[in-house]
């Protein structure tokens, strides 16, 4: 993997991320792919949306179908699900701490209780590593733990070293010839934590550094700040990467605090309960008030659902449980993030990133359609 920052604007980058499977071109967002599928989504819809990169989630696929059969028949995750760009795959440290409400954390890893059926399962920095190599992915995570916020400093500390000791035991680990390791830094809102985590991971010489532990109970304001602080302390040759955030205007501030990568369910989960995703903030379709309504879901976007259906039709899908709905809805909300950075890189690329972000955060922001 090879990473190259192609222009500045403000603290905002643009860059390319060369990987086996492809180029990155950076900001990007990176759906989720939880079970080998963006939910609601084919492959052909990815790519029609211009989809760059998209994450597979290695507990789930490690409980169902099991990386040694993706392996097995298929040699690896891009040939199992046919999707030939690359791949990121998380470690799984995440959801064995907020899926399993049985763990059992130690100096090897995590003992857990299955969330499908209840049996006992076993994830440490080899395993996590080995599946992750079973699966081929292009930027595999090293196996942290991810410690729920507000947490004290103590127990910040002990995550912190805890994280350290297994990315060490991650990077040891012989993966395939095409896959590169990323670190994450561990350390809650404390700067000098983060500070110390992110320098001792650089000693280990990962080809890019991640923040985990963020949006896991803190408030929205604190990350933000954070972000604002710390991000331009990371290494200036690597590519950054927020892990699980977030909301449209997360994903900008992200951007113009210096972030490359992002990724989060909430375009597809929103989808799923009717939330649309528009240039003037969420709209719900499930409201009376779009019952007789012919104008597109938003009219300011140039996506394949917005210039055929009308708000009238969709909420009509929603309401009687036609799947369609989600399908359609999935499709324009990963189509608005997408689009999104991608307007957000070509203002980079322009030097003019301050003002496409005051606008788009302005209009958004207004929540036209909220009641």
């Amino acid at each position: 993997m090879f990473f190259q920052k192609t222009a500045q604007s403000g603290k905002a980058r643009a860059g390319v991320i060369k990987t086996a499977h492809g180029e990155i071109e950076t900001p990007i967002f990176m759906p989720v792919g939880t079970r080998g599928t963006v939910k609601a989504t084919t492959q052909e819809d990815l790519e029609e949306m211009g989809a760059q990169i998209i994450l597979g989630n290695t507990y789930h696929l490690y409980l169902k179908p099991g990386h040694e059969l993706i392996e097995r028949v298929s040699g690896g995750l891009h040939e199992f699900m046919s999707w030939k760009k690359p791949i990121l795959t998380d470690s799984g440290g995440f959801q064995v701490f907020s899926l399993s409400g049985l763990n059992k954390v130690t100096e090897d890893g995590v003992t857990f209780k299955s969330h499908i059926d209840g049996s006992s399962h076993f994830i440490g920095p080899e395993k996590s590593m080995e599946i992750q190599k079973a699966l081929g992915s292009d930027i595999v995570m090293v196996f942290d733990e991810c410690p729920a916020l507000p947490a004290s400093r103590e127990r910040l500390r002990e995550s912190l070293e805890l994280t350290l000791r297994w990315a060490k035991r991650c990077k040891d680990y012989p993966l395939k010839e095409h896959q590169s390791l990323f670190g994450i830094i561990q350390g809650g809102l404390e700067l000098d934590l983060r500070t110390e985590c992110m320098e001792r991971l650089e000693e280990m010489d990962f080809p890019g550094l991640a923040i985990g532990g963020l949006s896991v109970g803190e408030k929205n304001q604190e990350m933000v700040d954070f972000c604002d602080s710390f991000v331009c302390t990371m290494p200036e040759h690597k590519p950054r990467y927020l892990m699980g955030v977030g909301k449209p205007l997360d994903v900008l501030t992200g951007i113009k605090n210096g972030l490359d990568m992002f990724d989060c369910v909430l375009p597809t989960r929103n989808a799923r309960n009717g939330q649309f995703l528009t240039a003037r903030g969420p709209l719900n379709i499930k409201k009376e008030r779009f019952k007789e309504d012919p104008l597109p879901p938003d009219p300011e976007c140039s996506c394949k659902v917005c210039k055929r259906y009308s708000r009238s039709y969709l909420r009509h899908l929603f309401n009687v449980g036609e799947y369609l709905a989600g399908q359609l809805i999935t499709y324009h909300n990963l189509h608005f993030y997408l689009s999104m950075v991608k307007k957000a890189r070509a203002a980079i690329l322009e030097d003019r990133f301050d003002e496409f972000y005051s606008n788009f955060y302005n209009k958004y922001a207004s929540n036209e359609y909220f009641d």
